[in-house]
């Protein structure tokens, strides 16, 4: 009787609140409902923060129960608010190292850094996209008549370049530190999810690994690419005899948001059924997948993320102790 109890509390009573981070170059970047903050550490150890006010398309326009279009909304939000703060980081880093503060303002570089930008979309989409279908297209030439068939191998593809990627670049020194800031925003979200107290000691008893993080993320869109372009494949095929690479690359690259949205409420399905055991187990290789992307990190790497949670909450943090709730977003 007390589990079906504890179960319906877990269920019923949890309240879900919007909370969820990224790590950044020596900081993390902590959002909360109406706002986000960011938190870095300098050389002499002073902690620096910086907090915008935000409101949500999402909520600007009512659009929460607009389901798929809300998780592709949802990722675009996450994914500029992110590149802000990485930005922002990365010129902090960069003055800190170079001793002089470098002129953002000047239209040279404003430029430069829209140019790299670009580049680096284009060079993820060749990559995890592009890459796959080529690789694809030469060991299935007659593809045609098996769009699953051709997508599965595809899908295989394009996991085991982000697995290779991924093991290749946790061995650089700066993305390991970044990886442990990871782990530290984790921590300190399970904290604040527990409704203890938030402080170092009890936020290192936590995990790093956290199943609404955007490595779990990323894996479960990419089994959902599978199903979802095989759908598409074979709709095209009604009206077209031949796929090749070509138009394969256009019409994958047209349903991203699409999938980008399925992947997000895939994504809060799972993470909210953990109490359930099939739907634990089905989250379970987007944590492994955690066990490269989150390290362990310090106490100093905790003390940022949570200086960060409580800038993003304005100091008023305290007015959610003792109660527990679920994050709903977390990087």
């Amino acid at each position: 009787m007390n589990l079906l109890i504890k179960t319906f509390y877990m269920i019923c009573m949890k309240t879900s609140i919007l909370v969820g981070g990224q790590a950044v170059i020596e900081g993390v970047m902590m959002r909360v409902p109406g706002a986000y903050a960011t938190a870095l550490r300098l050389k002499n150890g002073e902690i620096i923060s910086k907090r915008f006010d935000f409101t949500s398309i999402i909520e600007r326009y009512k659009m929460k129960n607009y389901f798929i279009i809300r998780g592709f909304l949802h990722l675009y939000e996450s994914m500029k608010i992110g590149y802000q703060t990485l930005d922002w980081s990365a010129d902090i880093y960069e003055s800190e190292n170079n001793d002089s503060k470098k002129n953002k303002e000047s239209i040279l570089n404003t430029f430069f850094e829209k140019l790299v930008s670009i580049f680096s979309i284009v060079l993820s989409i060749g990559i995890f996209l592009g890459l796959p279908l080529y690789f694809s297209s030469i060991l299935i030439p007659d593809n045609t008549n098996s769009p699953f068939y051709f997508n599965i191998i595809s899908g295989i593809i394009r996991i085991t370049i982000f697995l290779v990627y991924l093991i290749l670049i946790s061995q650089l020194n700066d993305v390991k530190r970044l990886f442990q800031y990871h782990g530290a925003e984790h921590k300190t979200v399970y904290n604040f999810e527990s409704g203890k107290e938030l402080n170092i000691k009890n936020a290192q008893k936590f995990s790093t690994l956290h199943p609404r993080c955007g490595t779990s993320f990323i894996f479960i869109i990419m089994i959902v690419t599978i199903f979802s372009y095989t759908i598409l494949d074979s709709i095209a095929l009604l009206f077209i005899d031949n796929l090749n690479f070509s138009i394969r690359l256009i019409m994958h690259l047209l349903c991203l948001p699409l999938v980008a949205g399925i992947g997000y409420e895939v994504l809060k399905f799972l993470s909210n059924k953990q109490h359930i055991l099939i739907f634990k187990y089905l989250s379970k290789p987007g944590l492994l997948l955690q066990n490269i992307t989150t390290k362990e990190p310090d106490d100093l790497q905790l003390e940022i993320a949570i200086y960060a949670l409580k800038t993003a909450f304005d100091n008023k943090i305290d007015q959610f102790k003792g109660k527990k709730y679920t994050a709903e977003s977390i990087g």
